[in-house]
């Protein structure tokens, strides 16, 4: 392939996963913007493979074949529920990518340069494997976060801001030494140690965040390894991989500056880590402290949603566990033909990523009109007739606006509390990941209905 026909294909990649992004951002065209990625990235891979770069296709051919194999039966067998799991994994390889990358590069014996463009080069990989690095490992104790092989409390050290400081001072002072070396065996040490340096920065960042955190962790890691796959392009020369790179880190920052905001939390103090380190804090009164709960059959929920006229469903990682969404659904229909007006309220963060309530109430096929945002339906609540909350916890926590001291204060949260009755689906009088007690359970107008929440759709279904 010819170098302006390369340009060609590369450039019409871009403008595809730009059309990709916009799809993407509303429900009614994200499938339209998933087909636009899709194709961008098959034009991509066949202008690559077919560029001057490739020299052996034999072993291009059994390394996409393996990885096509293997990502086939992941995502065949994944559960809507691990996504988030699937994404922080994910995340993982392009950071593993960029550092193998970066050392590759800096390695080739072909790459010969002097000066300015030497310095320039050095400069690139070092940053690729210090931010590649930082990804591998946050986003692999991310996955042990998300599918509970690791503890959601946040690991707090002592002085462990001094500690985050030190790592960052020590990884300059490397890298001015790695880019003052003589040759390639001088400054093979500071790239190791710098590399080492990275990721336990990775693993000690993530570790210190707590649960309520890690939909922001997920779209910062997603930022992380767009900024990681932009330095891998600089390293490459590959003007795509630097357009991807960039749009992919800018996009996550931007989700988590959004995600952040939704939290009243501020990018900077995620980063420290250090929130849902109670099981309580100021909004962690002892359960006895603040009431007896009422509890509510599945009977008497049924009946309740079809004498409202207002209905507002709340859903939550719990529905997402229990793979309810289905019979969510079914519930809708009906009571949408018996004439009440049933929607649906997601908060920001509702389930462990940014969208998560959003995709798994798309795949029950509900209509993508009566699923608003948390701003567009917070102030019907006190119109509602019956809001029926789904395995969420934190987001209809009112502690939220209620006590200064909280973990969570100032949280914008979905308030349910205003309906005239709130019938909320938990396992158990169990906190939220956040770690949080929730005065919400022991108001007067709300009924608790224990169990899995599975079983008590599926019986809430058969009496509607």
């Amino acid at each position: 392939m010819t170098e302006g026909l390369l340009t060609t294909a590369y450039l019409a990649a871009s403008v595809l996963f730009i059309l990709a992004l916009g799809g993407l951002s509303h429900q009614e065209t994200a499938r339209r913007g998933n087909i636009y990625g899709i194709i961008g990235m098959a034009i991509a891979l066949a202008a690559t493979i077919a560029g001057a770069h490739v020299t052996s296709y034999g072993v291009i051919a059994a390394c996409m074949g393996v990885g096509a194999v293997i990502g086939f039966f992941v995502a065949a067998r994944v559960q809507m529920t691990a996504m988030p799991e699937l994404v922080a994994m994910l995340h993982s390889f392009v950071g593993l990518a960029a550092v193998l990358v970066g050392f590759a590069s800096y390695l080739d014996p072909e790459i010969q340069l002097t000066g300015v463009e030497k310095t320039i080069h050095e400069v690139e990989v070092y940053l690729g494997v210090l931010i590649g690095a930082v990804t591998f490992t946050g986003s692999i104790i991310a996955f042990g976060k998300l599918h509970a092989m690791i503890s959601s409390k946040p690991l707090l050290l002592p002085a462990r801001h001094w500690l985050n400081l030190g790592l960052l001072l020590a990884c300059i002072w490397l890298g001015v030494e790695f880019v003052g070396a003589e040759d390639h065996s001088a400054g093979m040490w500071p790239l190791l140690i710098m590399t080492l340096i990275a990721l336990v920065f990775g693993v000690h960042m993530v570790m210190a965040i707590g649960g309520a955190d890690m939909p922001v962790v997920i779209s910062m890691l997603n930022s992380y390894s767009g900024w990681a796959a932009a330095a891998t392009g600089f390293m490459l020369g590959n003007d795509l991989l630097i357009v991807t790179g960039a749009l992919v880190g800018s996009s996550g920052a931007i989700l988590s500056y959004i995600m952040c905001r939704a939290m009243n939390r501020k990018f900077l103090a995620v980063i420290a880590g250090g929130f849902g380190t109670t099981s309580g804090g100021g909004g962690g009164a002892d359960a006895g402290a603040q009431g007896e709960v009422v509890a509510t059959s599945a009977e008497e929920t049924a009946e309740l949603l079809k004498n409202a006229s207002e209905v507002v469903i709340v859903p939550g990682y719990g529905m997402a566990v229990a793979q309810a969404q289905h019979a969510i659904s079914e519930i809708t229909r009906k009571l949408r033909d018996q004439g009440v007006n049933v929607r649906f309220a997601i908060h920001p963060v509702a389930g462990r990523m940014p969208g998560h309530m959003n995709v798994l109430l798309a795949e029950a096929k509900v209509p993508y009109d009566i699923v608003l945002e948390m701003d567009e339906i917070n102030d019907d609540f006190p119109k509602t007739d019956a809001v029926l909350v789904i395995g969420a916890n934190d987001i209809v926590n009112p502690s939220a606006k209620d006590e200064p001291g909280s973990p969570i204060a100032g949280m914008p949260v979905l308030e349910v509390w205003n309906a005239r009755t709130v019938v909320v689906m938990k396992r158990s009088m169990a906190t939220g990941y956040a770690g949080v007690q929730n005065p919400l359970f022991f108001k007067e107008n709300t009924r608790m209905l224990f169990g899995d929440a599975r079983a008590s759709v599926d019986a809430i279904l058969g009496q509607v």
